[in-house]
């Protein structure tokens, strides 16, 4: 099958949320793998510690450096980095970069007061997070012995934060008037409102985080943020077809066929085994039902969507490609 071109060819920074549980982080390792699959070399980036893109790619855990962690082959022999952005390493950096304080930066580190401006002062900490991500962004031929990225892919806060965690001049508005974080924050707040960037949604086919979906683009379109995609994921195998549904819904299913059709094929039909096989289907079309009223919803939102379905055997590397290939496909990448 001829795989589709990219929706989003101009964007270079794809962020990713989620409410959690929907695979968020699941969906930008494998947006990052269907980025180089078209030989790009991608930037992916995680900046909650958990070091979910190390176990996801079973390598070590990511120290404050690029690494390389993976290649997508089948295609465009592109690559996968990683990096695990700390808000303390980045305040270091910070600090040797623009002050060139060196070892009295490591000495503050030392006294607690790094961990200490970051926690008590969180917008600064979103500043430094946000403003990693965009010195790789901007990295160009000045930039000495520094890996120019084609795109970059963040696995971002939750969707109840991402709007806040985005907008640092909001954050910051009260803190830092004027000065470098202030103008640094101006500064990253020029990519995360331009056309290289989009916010893409994680979402499941349930209530919750489809509603928590709906409140993101309402929030994230507020703070003048680009809403790129919202992307189903974990999405079922549709076993049966609208004539079975609608004859399990409306209890019109014909048992004494059901138990002819199992007694051809060596089952013993018992009763007890039609009734129990009845109920389960019954189950499953009103999960379908529940599914397409969320779809519905999903669509009105009014940007692409794309749906990725569930592995039969868990999140492993080998499952990371082949959602990478969906997302290909679909045109997402």
């Amino acid at each position: 099958m001829a795989t589709a071109t990219s929706d989003f060819p101009d964007v270079q920074l794809h962020i990713v949320t989620g409410k959690g549980g929907t695979g968020k982080s699941t969906v930008a390792a494998s947006l990052a793998l269907a980025l180089a699959s078209r030989g790009k070399t991608v930037l992916l980036c995680e900046v909650e510690g958990r070091q979910g893109i190390a176990q996801m790619f079973d390598v070590p855990p990511l120290p404050y450096e690029e690494r390389r962690i993976a290649r997508a082959t089948e295609h465009g022999h592109g690559d996968v980095y990683a990096l695990a952005i700390d808000a303390e390493a980045a305040l270091l950096e910070y600090l040797s970069m623009y002050y060139r304080l060196g070892r009295a930066g490591k000495a503050l580190d030392r006294f607690g007061v790094i961990d200490f401006a970051t926690t008590i002062a969180p917008g600064v900490r979103d500043v430094l997070l946000t403003g990693k991500v965009y010195e790789a962004a901007q990295r160009n031929s000045r930039n000495k012995n520094a890996r120019r990225y084609d795109a970059l892919v963040l696995d971002a806060p939750p969707t109840g934060r991402i709007a806040q965690f985005l907008n640092v001049n909001s954050e910051l508005a009260g803190l830092a008037k004027m000065g470098p974080i202030k103008s640094q924050a101006d500064t990253v707040m020029t990519l995360l409102r331009s056309p290289r960037t989009a916010v893409h949604l994680v979402t499941v086919l349930e209530e919750m985080p489809v509603q928590e979906t709906i409140d993101g683009v309402a929030e994230l379109r507020e703070a003048r943020l680009p809403v790129g995609s919202v992307i189903v994921n974990l999405v079922r195998p549709q076993d049966l077809d609208d004539e079975a549904r609608a004859s399990l819904l409306d209890g019109a299913i014909d048992t004494a066929a059901l138990t002819k059709a199992l007694t051809s094929a060596g089952i013993d039909a018992t009763p007890a085994l039609v009734e129990t096989l009845v109920a389960e289907g019954r189950d499953h079309a009103e999960r379908r039902r529940l599914e397409d009223s969320q779809r519905a919803l999903v669509e009105k939102i009014g940007v692409p969507a794309y749906e990725l379905g569930q592995l039969p055997g868990g999140v492993d590397l080998g499952g990371l490609y082949e959602l990478a290939e969906s997302l290909r496909e679909q045109g997402l990448a």
